[in-house]
């Protein structure tokens, strides 16, 4: 019997290569250990048999991009003064891909721990939240957020004040919120009780002043697209990766 060492140092033993190189093939799922693939270059082996896929690549992983429904009630926001992680990352797991994604991307534990969020979405709010490792969806989303137009279905209670719906989808309609004019919105009923907005820019809780300004009160909300990705069969609670033909 040997000493337990670190996966990583024994695969690079084995081959040989680098530790850095055996770190990256073993977060790229390509080691089992007997039998199991591993993806924890921490992980501590002694006389296990330890097999390297031969489509085993050095090549750089490829950054996903996930599509989240996230549920009311779960934390999607940037810069918690806490520093905590958004409990809506809790959602991103194996158990919670959704059985309609069609993307063929090989599922790796890297996925999730190296994921940003770039869409927050109030707490009250349902709908969809993505998730990016790639530097250009994440520039797209955080630099071109106020030119990128979301649609959102919210359910209102309360009597619109005369012409509120006019003023909602005026391009001066004057509203400011957190001491910025917004842009213009628009507005129509899908319901007696819900209205569908498209809008640019948004941010948590501008919908809700903007229902407030004229007499209704948010009873939920839902972001049903981002850009031109919409949340289409999405279960809630479930994720998938985004399309390579998908643009926002």
């Amino acid at each position: 019997m040997t000493e337990p060492v670190r996966l990583a140092k024994r695969l690079a033993e084995m081959l040989p290569c680098s530790r850095s190189e055996a770190e990256q093939y073993i977060e790229g799922g390509f080691v089992a250990v007997d039998g199991v693939v591993v993806e924890e270059p921490q992980f501590r082996v002694q006389n296990q048999k330890i097999e390297l896929s031969p489509d085993a690549s050095l090549l750089a992983l490829t950054p996903v991009t996930m599509l989240l429904h996230k549920p009311a009630g779960y934390e999607a926001g940037l810069g918690a003064a806490d520093g905590k992680t958004p409990a809506a990352v809790q959602l991103l797991t194996a158990a919670s891909q959704s059985a309609g994604d069609r993307s063929r991307i090989r599922l790796l534990k890297k996925h999730f721990s190296a994921a940003e969020l770039a869409t927050p979405l109030a707490n009250a709010a349902s709908g969809l939240v993505v998730f990016s490792q790639d530097w250009r969806v994440l520039r797209k989303l955080r630099e071109d957020a106020r030119v990128l137009e979301h649609e959102v279905v919210v359910e209102v209670a309360g009597e619109i004040k005369p012409g509120g719906l006019e003023r909602l989808n005026r391009v001066d309609h004057g509203f400011t919120f957190r001491g910025a004019l917004l842009p213009p919105t628009k507005v129509s009923w899908q319901s007696e009780n819900r209205l569908r907005f498209a809008l640019k820019g948004e941010v948590p809780g501008q919908l809700a002043f903007l229902c407030e300004s004229v007499g209704l009160q948010v009873q939920a909300m839902k972001r049903l697209r981002v850009g031109r990705v919409p949340l289409s069969q999405l279960p809630p609670g479930q994720w998938r990766y985004l399309l390579p033909h998908e643009r926002f």
